[in-house]
Parts: structure tokens; sequence; C-alpha cells
């Protein structure tokens, strides 16, 4: 979301500023209609340019992480959106039940995870394992799976293999929502660090409302 924000917000500032100046070129300056486009065009994309760098450091100083940190995690997210895609396209090469109710189950996570991810950087320390072994074992089993339930031969060896898969697929299931629980966890503890705040708060201000009460007893 805020990606998008960021983008609109570069657009919207300097779209005005090319137009101004193309004007000023043609009717000021009376340079050449041609000429003056290509030098709205370079104005218009160095200055998304420089915006999206400023943008870039005012997002990197508030996560506290460097410039390479934060473009390899989002390099990681990038890879990681073409690898659930292509596991959400095996949903229909599956077939069973089975198997798509666990196809259905890894792809909600790793979707969670991901959207995790994206709102808040630093949350992928947390999930490491997610993005360079987790996701990838989801996928390339699922697609080998998907390869042997749609061979014509249903002989002994494959139906073995087809459950084998089927039962290390649960594991990975599993795996993934130990991500999902890592990505979560700190948001968990905030929440039952304000909630005890919130507890402590109330039980001291119960005796004022004792005494209130009181008071108002007295007086009636």
């Amino acid at each position: 979301m805020q990606e998008v924000k960021q983008f609109f917000l570069r657009h919207f500032i300097i779209a005005p500023f090319s137009a101004a100046s193309w004007f000023t070129m043609i009717f000021a300056a009376g340079i050449n209609p041609f000429a003056a486009t290509g030098l709205m065009i370079a104005i218009y994309l160095g200055g998304n340019f420089t915006i999206k760098q400023v943008q870039l450091s005012s997002n990197v100083k508030q996560l506290g992480m460097s410039r390479s940190e934060y473009k390899h995690i989002q390099h990681q997210i990038t890879e990681a959106k073409g690898k659930i895609k292509q596991l959400n396209s095996l949903y229909g090469q599956v077939r069973s039940v089975q198997a798509f109710k666990q196809v259905y189950e890894m792809n909600n996570l790793a979707r969670r995870i991901l959207t995790i991810v994206r709102k808040n950087p630093a949350k992928f320390y947390h999930v490491e394992k997610f993005f360079y072994s987790h996701l990838d074992s989801a996928v390339e089993l699922t697609s080998k799976y998907a390869m042997l339930v749609n061979q014509p031969l249903k002989d002994q060896e494959i139906r073995i293999a087809l459950q084998h898969t089927r039962e290390t697929l649960t594991d990975v299931n599993k795996q993934l929502e130990q991500d999902l629980r890592g990505a979560l966890a700190t948001d968990i503890e905030q929440l039952q660090l304000e909630l005890d705040y919130v507890d402590v708060t109330m039980k001291n201000n119960k005796p004022l409302l004792d005494m209130k009460g009181d008071f108002r007893n007295d007086r009636k």
C-alpha cells in the first residue's frame, strides 16, 4: 500500500512541474516543440527517479536498515510473488481433494506471510526460512505431485510416491504455519503488553472510582 501511495505521490509532484516546464520552454524561451517535448520527458524521468530515491532513503531510515538490506528484501518479495503465482497455477493439476486442500492452505499461508513482510520489511528476518527454503519446498513438491498424479501409469511405486509426497506436503504446511506464527510473534507480544498495561491502569483507577462512589453516597 505504501508503495502505491508513493508511486502516485511522485507522479502527482513531477507531472505539473514537467508540464509547466514544457509551456515555459515553448512560450517563454521559444524552444522548438519537439526539443521541448524531449526535455520535458527527460525532466519527468529525472524528477521521478530523484523523488523515488528520496522516498527510498526515507523508508530505509524509518526501518533502520541499509539500502542493500532493503533492496535484498524487496528482491526476495518479488521472487516470492512469482513462486506463489506458480503454486497457485497448480490447483487444477493435483486432482486429489486432499492435495487440493493442502495446496490451498499453503497458498493462503504464503500470501499472508508475504503481505505481512510487504507491510513491514523488518519482519523478513523473522521468516527467512520461508523465503529461502519453505516456499521453494512447497512449489517443488506440489509440482512433482502434479506431474506424478497425471501419469497414465498408476502402479504400486507411483501410488507410494504420491502418498509420501502428500505426507511431506503436510509437513511443509506445518512449516508455513510456524513461519506465519513467527511473522506475527512481535505483534502478539506488543498486543499482550498493551493489554497488560490497560489491565494495570484499570486496576489502579478502580480505587479512585470506588472513592468517588462512596463520596456520592455520603452526600446523599
